[in-house]
């Protein structure tokens, strides 16, 4: 199968200061991949470069076996930046509209029709929000807003679901609840790679890590991680992995 993301040799500066260098990994299809590392280590931007956000000052990156530049396909990619939950608080839109608007790349400029709608039925349906339908996006708490940008993603029918730290702001319930979706998803078979700050919450659900400081300190399985010293080299000494009993 072609790879998700495949990134050789990437480099990419701010100016004079390096933010990603010399970065080699892939992304395989199905894969649950954390990426982790301190603040300012490099993480959104590394994500930037996968999605063609940013391009590198070398190396090369291709996204679903196409050149990251040329890639055109912005319908198989479901991305939830950091702190969308909270930029969304004003939006005058319902959740079914929001949800709706996966479909745009499927419509074009064409109207929107029955099918269009048995897929949003369904998104909303998979992540538990049906009944929040039509709802203001403005009136759901911050884990209804982070449901409502992954059923946009399968509305669109994404194969990957690119996720920038989106539980911030939410509690500790609802994150749970969250990341279970995230696991169900991932054994339908969607590719997700993950930004979280919590390395205990990484290792328990994502089954690769990527730890990121600048440079590439560990990319393998989640077991050879907690066993590797990737973690003290990318964040310090005094660091270390913290399991969750839940």
């Amino acid at each position: 199968m072609t790879a998700v993301v495949e990134m050789e040799d990437v480099t990419f500066s701010y100016g004079e200061t390096p933010a990603v260098r010399d970065v080699t990994l892939t992304v395989e299809q199905g894969d649950f991949l954390g990426l982790v590392g301190p603040n300012g280590s490099g993480k959104t931007t590394l994500l930037h470069l996968m999605l063609g956000v940013h391009t590198p000052d070398s190396g090369r990156i291709e996204l679903f076996g196409t050149p990251v530049s040329e890639f055109e396909e912005g319908e198989r990619i479901g991305y939830v930046s950091q702190g969308s939950t909270d930029r969304s608080g004003t939006m005058p839109v319902t959740v079914r509209e929001s949800v709706l608007m996966g479909r745009f790349a499927h419509v074009g400029y064409g109207r929107i029709d029955d099918e269009d709608r048995r897929a949003v039925d369904e998104a909303l349906e998979t992540v538990a929000i049906a009944d929040l339908a039509d709802r203001q996006l403005s009136q759901l708490s911050g884990g209804q807003r982070q449901r409502a940008y992954i059923a946009r993603a399968l509305a669109s029918e994404a194969d990957l679901l690119a996720l920038d730290e989106p539980t911030v702001g939410v509690d500790a319930e609802s994150r749970d609840a969250f990341y279970s979706l995230l696991d169900s998803l991932n054994e339908d078979g969607i590719t997700i790679i993950l930004i979280e700050h919590d390395i205990g919450v990484v290792t328990e659900r994502a089954d690769h890590i990527a730890c990121l400081n600048t440079e590439l300190y560990h990319h393998g399985d989640s077991a050879s991680f907690v066993e590797s010293d990737a973690l003290e080299e990318a964040y310090g000494s005094t660091s270390r992995v913290l399991e969750h009993s839940h």
